[in-house]
């Protein structure tokens, strides 16, 4: 029952994987909808903003928006998501990970795709502040990780999720290295390379004493700086060490909370452990939907919204 047949065809020239990504990622232009910033205090003096969408009227329902890697609030998937939901009856909150909102965070530590106790942090915010009958979840790559990972580890704040969205998930975060690091993803490596140099970089002139100069000119590889900095910043002994304790993978079996996982076939960054059929064949609860077009976060349809 959990496994999904899709039916999910876009037109010809999206149904290769590397043009609906590119498109996706730089050329689609959603309509910003209104967004109004809220700065969140974590329990460690650090803070998360969050780009909540909001009617004037009040709402029972809020759904949570978790970005990928490098991303923010205001990507094209981000704004897409807020605006569909927002015209359908939910507020919407968009969280910025740590550092991702145009500003530095504050401690030496960032954001990385298992730190579940930050997404615990916005939901206490939101339980101890708002009267929200019914709350979802969606993230998208590295923000889909994460909610996986968090609704595996059945926490008290697990029962307050209605259901859960997410999409193109490296659900095993080693094996989406190994596909990143192919030829084929050469530029799309590169990109993030070049962002996570620039910020660990920042993190080197503040923090000298927790990373030298000669650490950040060693950074040459996405596992690098997960070795380098990653690793070091949020208590892992390697990259290795982060990728097997934060890879969503092995939390699927735990989740008791209705979500939908949606990674297509051609998605370049991810490698064969990343379709986790077996595992949600018979699940209760997660629903596994795996077309065979999509690229990453790039599902491209003819109307205003993504599929």
């Amino acid at each position: 029952m959990p496994l999904i047949s899709s039916d999910f065809k876009p037109s010809i020239p999206f149904r290769n994987g590397h043009a609906s990504t590119i498109y996706s990622a730089l050329l689609r232009k959603p309509v910003k909808p209104p967004q109004e910033r809220e700065r969140l205090i974590l329990p460690d003096g650090d803070f998360l903003d969050l780009d909540w969408t909001r009617k004037d009227e009040p709402r029972d329902r809020l759904i949570l928006l978790l970005h990928g890697l490098e991303g923010n609030a205001q990507r094209p998937y981000m704004l897409g998501s807020a605006g569909i939901f927002s015209e359908n009856g939910y507020d919407v909150c968009a969280v910025n990970f740590r550092g991702c909102s145009g500003e530095p965070n504050l401690r030496f530590r960032s954001y990385h795709s298992g730190a579940t106790e930050d997404l615990s942090a916005v939901l206490q915010h939101i339980l101890k502040r708002y009267d929200y009958e019914k709350i979802f979840l969606k993230g998208f790559s590295l923000g889909g990780n994460l909610i996986l990972k968090f609704l595996g580890e059945r926490s008290e704040l697990t029962r307050h999720i209605t259901a859960a969205a997410v999409i193109s998930v490296p659900c095993d975060l080693h094996d989406s290295l190994i596909q990143l690091n192919r030829p084929a993803n050469w530029l799309y490596a590169q990109r993030f390379l070049k962002s996570l140099r620039e910020k660990v970089a920042e993190k080197q002139s503040r923090f000298p004493d927790a990373l030298d100069q000669g650490g950040v000119d060693q950074i040459k590889s996405l596992k690098d700086f997960d070795d380098i900095y990653t690793s070091r910043a949020h208590g892992f002994k390697d990259a290795l060490d982060y990728y097997q304790k934060c890879s969503s993978l092995q939390f699927i079996e735990s989740i008791a909370t209705p979500t939908l996982l949606l990674n297509a076939k051609n998605d370049s960054f991810l490698g064969a452990k990343c379709y986790p059929e077996e595992r949600c064949r018979d699940h209760a609860y997660v629903h596994f939907e795996s077309p065979r077009f999509g690229g990453h976060v790039g599902f491209v349809t003819a109307g205003s919204y993504y599929y």
